[in-house]
């Protein structure tokens, strides 16, 4: 059985000086529960690694059980794996944003939201930001920066749908380690 590569993006970890785990130790849990060519990107809990059996979905689950076991807090964790990162990039609506790191991120959904729960957002959207929902992935584009945006601080609370953000620049670096950890 062949490995697959698949990235799992932690939330609520490392945010504010709370719930902090160190990345080095957040590598060797991931070797400890059995998976291979394990790396870390940035403080806030992005994690490549090579698994030779489970899909997202199980391995979401086993993760998450393992985290909580170990730290003593839940973090909600998505796990993707490689295609759904290169889809996530061929398939962005603002590629004139994608130049500037700071003004467009992509969420990683739970689930696809209804068109209701999109209806919703959308009636929220009332600043300079544009969004876009292609399957679990939300796309938004801030041009004033995701910091001064009041539209993203909404997005958790009005989609309820579970997700984790992502910035442009960090996509692409977990779209490359990705691609590398399945040519080792």
């Amino acid at each position: 059985m062949s490995a697959k590569t698949f990235v799992a993006l932690f939330s609520g970890i490392n945010v504010g000086g709370n719930r902090i785990v160190k990345m080095a130790e957040l590598r060797t849990f991931f070797a400890d529960l059995g998976f291979s060519d394990v790396a870390t990107y940035v403080q806030s809990g992005n994690a490549v690694f090579r698994a030779t059996k489970g899909d997202a979905a199980a391995l979401t689950k086993q993760i998450e059980a393992a985290f909580e076991k170990k730290w003593g807090f839940h973090s909600r964790i998505m796990v993707r794996d490689l295609s759904w990162f290169e889809r996530l990039v061929n398939e962005n609506p603002y590629p004139e944003a994608a130049a500037d790191h700071t003004k467009l991120h992509a969420y990683a959904l739970e689930r696809e939201p209804t068109a209701e729960e999109v209806a919703r957002l959308a009636e929220k959207c009332t600043g300079p930001e544009r969004f876009e929902v292609k399957g679990d992935v939300l796309y938004l584009s801030a041009p004033d920066g995701l910091g001064k945006s009041v539209f993203a601080n909404l997005i958790p609370r009005v989609l309820k749908v579970p997700c984790t953000a992502r910035n442009w620049r960090s996509v692409l670096a977990l779209l490359e380690m990705a691609g590398k950890a399945g040519k080792n």
